[in-house]
């Protein structure tokens, strides 16, 4: 049996949640103190103008990052992550919907499963029916466009390997889509069901705003997945296939002009211009696209592809043996 203590980082974001954070952090205590793992609580006040952070100062253990200004979620969860020094993090809100009981459970699976991210499902939701509705109608809409076998994107809690965020930065409304975008690099994910618990205090944050930017990312984040390393196959073929389009109407506005027809009555002159051109402009956006993908990879410590594991006869190195110790970072 191996004896070695886990050591996680729980990572939170808050906004206006005054009502809620001393409870889920006694919650989160209580937990980590009942398996014995060796934990830090960072909680990211994001921007909040009631007493949140003040409450929040008062907590130990506790590590608190506050921001100027509300930045969003994911740019919290993003400062957190950046922050955790332990083996394993989760993540999970801070509005007390999210069971901190339920931290056990996704650290057992993913060490069972030997996976790399688990992600929690809230099967039972206790949400309004508009906020449920549109939460399926964005899963239904990510499923169609990325596959990443999740079928709760939007629940925040989840578990992950600290190496899982190497090279990896948030923005928009990307926290929900985190899997994905790991399971691009060859990560291995799991889901459980989870429990979701009515909210006790304050008021949701959501609102048509989170859920439009949702939409966009879900594109971003297919346009990533299929095409981050070669953008001019999807801009370029797309151009190429409006050029042709464009010849074959020239070749036919040639022919009516040969057998008289008047063609300032017709619209084909017109189509001929635009897919022509349209055409150019996609190609020459592809050609662009690819260059600056290129010059991403060369000048950040980001690559299209993830190694697991290194054999050098007769040892083994895995990913996870090249990562620093807590206690080796400054």
């Amino acid at each position: 049996m191996n004896n070695t203590p886990i050591s996680i980082s729980i990572v939170i974001p808050v906004y206006n949640e005054e009502d809620n954070i001393e409870s889920l952090h006694h919650e989160i205590r209580t937990v980590c103190e009942k398996e014995r793992y060796i934990y830090e609580i960072i909680i990211i006040d994001d921007g909040s103008f009631d007493k949140t952070p003040e409450i929040a100062k008062r907590l130990s253990p506790v590590t608190l990052l506050k921001f100027r200004k509300n930045y969003g979620q994911t740019s919290a969860f993003d400062a957190g992550i950046k922050h955790a020094n332990n083996e394993l993090i989760i993540t999970m809100d801070g509005d007390g919907q999210n069971d901190p009981a339920d931290i056990p459970r996704l650290i057992e699976y993913l060490k069972k499963e030997n996976l790399d991210i688990v992600s929690g499902w809230r099967k039972n939701r206790h949400d309004p029916i508009s906020k449920k509705l549109i939460s399926r109608a964005a899963n239904y809409f990510r499923y169609l466009l990325i596959h990443d076998g999740i079928n709760d994107s939007g629940c925040s809690l989840k578990a992950y390997r600290r190496l899982c965020f190497q090279n990896l930065t948030l923005y928009g409304e990307m926290h929900r889509f985190i899997p994905a975008l790991l399971k691009i690099k060859g990560f291995k994910i799991g889901e459980i069901e989870v429990n979701h618990r009515p909210r006790k205090g304050g008021v949701s944050k959501y609102d048509w705003k989170r859920t439009l930017k949702g939409f966009v990312d879900i594109i971003s984040v297919w346009f990533w997945t299929k095409y981050a390393v070669r953008p001019l196959h999807l801009l370029g073929g797309g151009g190429l296939f409006m050029i042709g389009i464009g010849i074959l109407l020239a070749f036919y506005t040639t022919y009516l002009y040969i057998v008289g027809h008047n063609l300032s009555d017709t619209m084909e002159p017109l189509l001929t211009a635009f897919f022509l051109f349209m055409g150019v402009q996609f190609f020459i956006s592809g050609l662009i696209a690819d260059m600056l993908s290129k010059t991403y990879y060369e000048k950040t410590k980001d690559t299209p592809y993830n190694i697991d594991t290194i054999v050098i006869n007769p040892r083994v190195i895995t990913e996870n043996d090249s990562q620093p110790k807590p206690s080796e970072q400054s």
